[in-house]
Formats: structure tokens, sequence, C-alpha cells
């Protein structure tokens, strides 16, 4: 099997707060993943990116934050296992990031 990291992104994130409802649903999202024995890395959320954040690019040039271009931040991060990116689409499309104005890239972790 193979393993995709999920890469929550959204925009607005400073102002965001999520509800206990809306932790709970991904705590239940999360589970049935889990409970499918498909959950390799239930992941962590990231802070907005004020002040806890830097961008280090080639010649050691630091500044704060992220790439400025970005339109959506991303906000979390987990990784799941399943036999092809078909699989792993299929896993993500009841995810309740969607339900927030948010997206997902499934992105395939390369093993060395």
């Amino acid at each position: 099997m193979k393993e995709f990291m999920l890469i929550f992104r959204m925009k607005d994130v400073e102002d965001f707060k999520p509800t206990p409802e809306q932790i709970q649903e991904r705590l239940n999202w999360l589970a049935g993943i889990a409970a499918q024995n498909k959950l390799v890395d239930h992941g962590n959320s990231l802070l907005p990116f004020s002040g806890s954040a830097a961008t280090i690019r080639t010649g050691g040039v630091v500044t704060d934050g992220p790439y400025t271009e970005i339109k959506e931040f991303i906000v979390g991060y987990v990784i799941i296992r399943a036999e092809t990116i078909d699989e792993a689409v299929e896993l993500v499309k009841d995810s309740p990031i969607f339900k927030l104005g948010g997206n997902v890239e499934i992105r395939e972790v390369l093993k060395r």
C-alpha cells in the first residue's frame, strides 16, 4: 500500500477558531479513516503564520511567514494509506474542511 499526505488549505485563517462541533466532526472523520486501518499519522494543525513561520531561500535569505504570493494557507496535514490516488481521493471526499471553504491537496509520500 502507498502512503499519501493530505495537505489542508484554507483562506482567511488568522481569524478562524473552530467550534467544538467542527473539531468533533474532524475527529469523527479521522476515526472513520482509522477504522479502515488507513490512517498512518493523524498529523497536526498548524498555527496561523503571523509570528510563527519563516521562509528560508537559497543563499540563506530568511523572511517572516510563507511566500506572500500564497492565497491559501496550509492549516494542517494527515498521512493516510491507500492502494491508489483514486482511493485516497475517495477517502477525502467527505472531509469537513470543504464545509469551511477549504481544500485538500493529496500527494504521494516518497518512501526511501
